[in-house]
């Protein structure tokens, strides 16, 4: 990395901006790792601006035109390039509309304004440009997100998990959730997370998107054996993952 210190920024896409603000709540941390860092863009927390950038956080998805040319912009400028949160890594929430005509899509948000507003389907920004890390999570991980951050620091390579969820929860001795009658899709969904949802007498939502062996018809048969349907089970599995359950998915729909 060039330098004494390297060279970070934050940049935000199509999104709630909800990992942006998250990164500023690490209270124990953020003094330390501004002093390993000099951090050159972070509209949420500064105006400054740089001609390269070692490391490029990126939150938020790909769904304009003008994102594709930023993004390939930012490639371009930066050495290592990491994807925040699951708008970034999948697509996210805003991937839903993809399951929808693009026309009825931008008449049904923009109205007689549609076409001031031009728009593609949600794309992962690994869709569009070379990613070298993802921190998966609606909003991403922050224990996860710490462990790449310090790792790129120290020029290591972070340790990327591709287990369940419900791995973590047994660890935390945790009692199933879906056996106590509650929906649940940890037994698909990637671990990275600590089971938090679960540790708090929640269910998990799959944000954290699917593990990569992902069988999804088995998980629906799961869903099905403890009293869901066909239809909610696919339902409740899009709603963070609409890109990486519905294969069939065409950009450019």
């Amino acid at each position: 990395m060039s330098g004494q210190k390297p060279k970070v920024a934050f940049f935000d896409f199509t999104g709630c901006e909800g990992c942006q603000l998250n990164k500023l709540n690490f209270e124990n941390e953020l003094l330390d790792l501004l002093e390993l860092v000099d951090i050159v863009e972070f509209r949420e927390a500064m105006d400054g601006k740089a001609d390269y950038y070692d490391i490029a956080f990126i939150e938020g998805g790909i769904s304009t035109p003008q994102c594709i040319e930023r993004i390939h912009d930012i490639r371009r400028r930066c050495g290592v390039m990491v994807a925040l949160g699951q708008c970034a890594v999948s697509g996210g929430i805003n991937a839903m509309k993809n399951l929808h005509p693009s026309e009825w899509v931008q008449e049904a948000v923009y109205g007689e304004d549609k076409y001031l507003f031009p728009s593609i389907p949600a794309q992962p920004v690994s869709a569009i440009v070379n990613v070298d890390y993802e921190v998966r999570g609606c909003p991403m991980s922050a224990p996860e997100y710490l462990h790449v951050f310090k790792s790129l620091i120290l020029g290591r390579k972070p340790e990327i998990k591709d287990y369940a969820v419900c791995v973590e929860c047994k660890l935390k001795e945790n009692e199933c959730v879906l056996d106590k009658g509650m929906f649940c899709l940890g037994p698909i969904t990637r671990a990275g997370c600590e089971a938090i949802c679960p540790s708090n007498g929640q269910y998990c939502t799959g944000c954290r998107g699917p593990v990569s062996n992902i069988n999804r018809d088995g998980a629906v048969d799961m869903l099905k054996k403890h009293g869901y349907s066909t239809e909610e089970a696919l339902k409740r599995m899009k709603m963070f993952n609409t890109n990486e359950i519905d294969k069939e998915i065409k950009w450019g729909r």
